[in-house]
């Protein structure tokens, strides 16, 4: 008894021993693996891994650096949203740390109310923001110190994570080079707002802050205003960006030129039809008009353009089904306008920098560029159309809508470049130095030089109406991207004057992908309900002119009543026109359909295709386990 007793004891105390072991065991195992940054990246677009650019910029650091990261976490007032959010942006500051390889380091502070870290916070500048009426404020910044210079992101915001590790490195790369370049900018519209004018506040009316591409442009330059009329441009200006060139006189067109030629770069973008010059031209505000506002037109470079051999068409817009805007056509209805361009992934450079991780770029009526360039330089589409889907319209008929432009939509297999570089030897369009607006002739002309011009056949695809969407947020007003735009237009500024390293950054992978198969089927409607409407209009007419001649067969009093001809030529046509309506409902209706059945068949790949291949794969198991026994 005593023997059984003493064996089932040993049997439970082992059973403990051995649970108490594995407890060990399971605790150690936790322990090394919280130590551990273990992850694995499995989205398409590497989201959450340094990329390429960030690491280049970080092993090239020449002294060491300091991120400084303030976020009130242990306050009762920030929000849970943003408790989440801070650790993620925590946890990509630690990727920094590591890629420094010992260059970085990384200091938390907890902001505690009157305590040092927040007086800290508050000397660098990052700012305090209440959640609540009565409750403390919150902080939630960045600090980069290199030396003797200091940067900082004064505050973060979910609303920005697409942008977060670019904002994070290009800190870093202020505060490691703190030396701005010098861009030089002219343009006939208020990209860069205008100053302060204290008559205006007084009055309650609202400063122009300009465009927010070129707001962000001043965080990474010294972004100088370089005027219309200008007879020279600066030699210390790196590159020079021209946007919307309307009638510009030869002493300006020169001062380009010899910027170019001497090596300086150029971003330029001429438009057929602008709708912010449209706009800020007072056509639809007469206060403008009073204040004698221009009147809108289209843009070129003129002689340099003729010179390089840079076909521009300012009479034409270019119009591309398969890349066609949804847009509202009056009457609370939404019409598909091809000349407001919606661009993909295959609509851009695969192979290019600047335009090789983009996914969304829209084009608002922009124009199209021609190959005549000789082989001194390198012509170098960047943007293009589809070459089946596209064609030229004119740019008088857009601002009228689709109803305008429909008789032109008819594409005819050729491929239109909206945006191109070129590159190598440029040749100088006053070789004699002869300038009409000057009675001597201009010496010391430099003929020839080697630079780099990037030229955009859109103006608007800056503006923040099809870039940003402005929106209210905890840390004030934020300008949240719509698509690729700024991207584009910075990767661009970086490469002409900043650091290439950052392009690979700011063009990472996105959130969004565009529905490219729905696209595809609303193009191939679009296609036959043009086809089916030409056929009405052509009948239309067609029964027109038969009525006119049945009616100049009458004499008198006869014209006024209709002959048993005209009524059954007018019956066939309303006949007609009731069955090509009916088909082009049905059209609008296979449409329809074919995007509900892809929907329907994403859903079931979605739901059901995993369980399916997890019960596929029990079956093949067990048949397996069988067949071995």
């Amino acid at each position: 008894m005593l023997k059984n007793k003493n064996s089932v004891f040993s049997k439970i105390s082992g059973g403990i021993a051995g649970l108490i072991l594995l407890l060990v065991i399971i605790g150690a195992v936790n322990l090394i693996i919280s130590n551990l940054r273990l992850r694995m990246d499995l989205t398409a677009e590497k989201l959450y891994t340094l990329s390429k650019g960030s690491k280049e910029i970080l092993s090239k650091l020449e002294q060491d650096l300091t991120l400084k990261f303030y976020f009130s976490s242990s306050s009762a007032e920030m929000p849970m949203a943003l408790k989440t959010y801070a650790n993620q942006v925590q946890d990509l500051l630690k990727e920094y740390q590591i890629a420094g390889k010992g260059r970085v380091a990384l200091e938390a502070f907890d902001t505690k109310p009157d305590s040092d870290a927040e007086e800290w916070a508050q000397r660098y500048g990052i700012e305090p923001q209440q959640t609540s009426m009565l409750g403390q404020p919150v902080y939630f910044g960045l600090v980069a110190i290199s030396g003797d210079t200091e940067e900082v992101i004064a505050g973060f915001s979910p609303r920005t994570e697409s942008t977060l590790e670019y904002d994070i490195t290009r800190l870093i790369t202020r505060a490691a080079w703190p030396e701005k370049p010098v861009l030089g900018v002219m343009s006939s519209l208020s990209v860069l707002g205008t100053p302060p004018n204290p008559m205006m506040m007084q009055r309650g009316m609202p400063q122009d802050p300009g465009w927010t591409a070129f707001q962000d442009l001043r965080k990474d330059y010294a972004v100088r205003e370089v005027a219309t009329d200008s007879d020279a441009i600066d030699p210390d200006i790196k590159a020079l960006i021209v946007i919307h060139p309307k009638e510009l006189t030869d002493k300006t067109l020169f001062a380009i030129d010899q910027f170019v030629m001497r090596g300086g770069r150029l971003i330029a973008c001429v438009d057929p039809f602008s709708v912010a010059d449209f706009e800020s031209s007072g056509q639809q505000n007469p206060m403008m008009a009073q204040m004698g506002a221009g009147q809108p037109g289209p843009s070129t470079l003129g002689k340099l353009f003729d010179t390089w051999g840079l076909g521009f068409d300012t009479s034409k817009v270019v119009a591309d089904l398969s890349s066609a805007t949804k847009l509202s056509g009056g009457n609370g209805q939404v019409e598909d306008n091809p000349a407001f361009l919606s661009l993909s992934a295959k609509n851009l450079a695969k192979n290019d920098l600047l335009t090789a991780q983009l996914t969304q770029v829209m084009l608002p009526f922009a124009g199209a560029f021609e190959d005549n360039t000789a082989a001194e330089l390198t012509f170098t589409p960047i943007i293009t159309s589809s070459s089946d889907n596209a064609c030229l319209v004119d740019q008088r008929n857009v601002q009228f809508g689709v109803s305008a432009m429909r008789p032109q939509l008819k594409p005819d297999n050729k491929q239109r470049i909206m945006a191109v570089r070129l590159q190598g030897t440029f040749k100088s369009a006053f070789p004699d130095g002869k300038i009409e607006s000057e009675t001597n002739v201009v010496e010391n002309v430099l003929l020839s030089g080697n630079s780099t011009a990037m030229v955009f056949g859109d103006v608007d695809f800056l503006s923040d109406r099809f870039c940003v969407q402005l929106v209210n947020s905890l840390f004030g007003r934020i300008a949240q991207p719509i698509n690729n735009n700024l991207t584009l237009f910075a990767n661009t500024v970086e490469q002409f004057a900043g650091r290439e390293e950052l392009i690979g950054v700011r063009s990472r992978g996105h959130f969004n992908r565009p529905f490219t198969k729905v696209d595809e089927l609303e193009a191939k409607a679009m296609k036959q309900w043009q086809a089916e409407e030409e056929r009405l209009q052509a009948a239309l007419q067609e029964t027109q002119q038969r009525l006119q001649a049945l009616q100049q067969q009458k004499t008198g009093n006869q014209r006024l009543i209709l002959s048993q001809d005209q009524q059954r030529e007018l019956e066939t046509f309303r006949k007609q026109q009731a069955d090509t309506q009916v088909q082009l409902k049905n059209v609008r209706k296979n449409l329809n359909r074919e995007i509900e059945n892809l929907g329907r068949t994403v859903k079931v790949v979605n739901i059901g295709l995993i369980p399916l291949l997890v019960i596929a794969f029990g079956i093949f198991r067990g048949v397996r386990r069988k067949k071995i026994k």
